[in-house]
């Protein structure tokens, strides 16, 4: 009897008892789920991470950076992994590793041992995160894989948007370990689902190792995504910067001919790209990663580094496009089944044109309630797109190639999120003058061991605008002569007024960026199948250059 056959409901059947599909539903979330939660939970405790073990900016980077180096890493190569030991083991492995490290992270006595687990933690989570994909659409059959991966989809949006919030709690409660062992409890659920729950695979055939590929991959993508994370600090133009693109440049043409025309079994199949739904789809996912990462990366500085708030405000502000997506991306999956992406694609990236060319005329004073109700309207524009291209990506991909699909099209946005996260950022700190960076720097580093923020640009809460000055430019106020005080202070204010309107013009270049990206982002996503042309579903899409690999 098929797998898929419908089992009457019984409120006493537990999950063991569930379909197939949905046992790997569930499993698959939970694992997910954790890994992503943790990329932002993270960034909200660097500040708190460089005081607690002293060190200096450029040390405490290797706490982010050599985790997205490991994770970007070890994606493309997951695809060949679970090829080769089995998608239940590589999966599996990938959990333990990042529990392991999430461990160790919480535990970690210096911060070189910190940056070490931080690594295990890249490891892990780059061997499991694209696989978790690939299992879904092996579980649920064609006509439910949109509203599979619509439910996988939810751990995509709303993980990032939890992660300021519970990081931000903990770390006002002082608890900054606790934003690794979180991850704990999650991870043994996770792994305690999937050794239960998942069924094992067994190829044909294991596939050969390819180490030419193997070694220009690491060293390809390592360099770009390293370079990505030091042109957002040092500049695109600083020679370390250039030095690393080079090389990943060279390295990646490399990967690309020897993948291509020199093995027999590539560890990456590029050649799916030779599927015109594939590329399609994947270009436009690229974009919608932009504007989503976008979002999630100038909403949090613009609402702390010029509004005043803290993490955790800023959290529970952003829950609200979490929330939207949330509710949207089930919804896009059943949808994507019925009628095809193109519909969805096309109402999603006209309410994402129109609400980025809103996001780039915001001022500093700006109502909040103006900005959910902005953040919530873009969630709803993301949940339609974001794993509507995804979906049809793989759709279009041969049952027996979906690893290396899912490592191929995580790999690669991947590296277009680290690319244009970097990008975005010298686009912002492209319109500000010295003396503005001078400041801001010196307001980042006076914010105490709370989670509370100093000082706003443009606005801090609770202060008038002529009293909005850093506590360091206050404290020295109040060294002066009273008769000298009035005319220091209304230099400071309008120095903060010029810092102000220097960043409200960076984020507002930002946002037109991811506008007109938008924009061909809808065009070509015009091009994908759907309604209202004819709709097959997953196979219709697929190219039988691809289906047997090369």
């Amino acid at each position: 009897m098929s797998q898929y056959r419908l089992v009457p409901y019984n409120p006493r059947r537990g999950i063991f008892d569930l379909e197939y599909k949905w046992q790997v539903l569930i499993s698959v979330l939970f694992g997910i789920f954790m890994i992503i939660l943790d990329s932002t939970v993270v960034n909200v405790a660097f500040q708190t991470l460089r005081r607690e073990f002293g060190a200096s900016l450029t040390s405490a980077q290797w706490v982010i950076s050599l985790y997205v180096l490991a994770l970007g890493i070890t994606t493309p190569l997951s695809g060949f992994l679970g090829d080769r030991f089995g998608i239940k083991r590589i999966y599996l492995t990938g959990l333990t590793l990042f529990v392991l490290g999430s461990l160790l992270c919480g535990l970690a006595p210096t911060l070189l041992m910190l940056i070490i687990a931080r690594a295990i933690q890249g490891i892990g989570g780059g061997m499991a995160q694209p696989l978790g994909p690939a299992l879904l659409y092996r579980a649920f059959p064609p006509k439910e894989q949109g509203t599979a991966l619509g439910y996988f989809g939810i751990a995509l949006v709303v993980a990032p948007a939890l992660g300021p919030i519970l990081g931000g709690f903990l770390i006002d409660l002082n608890l900054w370990r606790g934003i690794f062992f979180i991850n704990i409890p999650i991870g043994i659920i996770g792994i305690t689902l999937a050794y239960k729950l998942l069924k094992g695979t067994r190829e044909a055939r294991k596939p050969a190792l390819d180490p030419l590929g193997l070694i220009t991959a690491v060293i390809g993508f390592g360099s770009i995504l390293y370079a990505a994370e030091q042109a957002s600090t040092t500049g695109w133009t600083s020679p370390v910067t250039l030095i690393l693109f080079g090389v990943g440049i060279v390295s990646l043409i490399a990967f690309t001919i020897i993948e291509l025309w020199l093995v027999r079994e590539p560890m990456l199949n590029l050649r799916l790209f030779q599927n015109r739904t594939f590329l399609n789809a994947s270009i436009v996912g690229y974009v919608t990663v932009l504007a989503l990462f976008g979002a999630e990366f100038l909403m949090p500085i613009y609402l702390q580094s010029l509004r005043g708030r803290t993490a955790l405000q800023t959290g529970m502000i952003l829950l609200a496009l979490a929330a939207a997506a949330g509710i949207a991306t089930p919804l896009a999956g059943r949808l994507y089944d019925k009628i095809g992406p193109r519909p969805l694609v096309i109402v999603g990236f006209s309410i994402l044109i129109i609400n980025t060319w809103q996001l780039a005329h915001l001022q500093g004073t700006t109502s909040i309630s103006f900005i959910l109700f902005l953040l919530a309207l873009r969630g709803l524009a993301l949940g339609m797109t974001v794993q509507t291209t995804f979906t049809t990506a793989l759709g279009s991909v041969p049952l027996q190639l979906l690893p290396r699909g899912s490592s191929l099209a995580n790999s690669t946005r991947f590296v277009i999120q680290a690319i244009a996260v970097a990008l975005l950022a010298t686009v912002v700190t492209s319109t500000l003058s010295p003396q503005v960076q001078a400041l801001q720097q010196q307001a980042q580093e006076q914010v105490g061991p709370s989670n509370a923020a100093a000082f706003g640009v443009c606005e801090t809460p609770g202060v008038a605008p002529e009293d909005n000055i850093p506590a360091a430019a206050s404290a020295q106020l109040k060294t002066m002569p009273a008769a000298n005080q009035a005319a220091a202070k209304a230099k400071i204010t309008s120095g903060i007024q010029t810092a102000c309107t220097e960043n409200i013009n960076g984020f507002e270049k930002a946002y037109q960026l991811t506008f007109y990206f938008s924009i061909a982002a809808l065009l070509l996503g015009a091009l994908l199948p759907g309604w209202p042309g004819k709709w097959g579903g997953r196979g219709s899409t697929q190219s039988p250059m691809v289906a047997g690999g090369h």
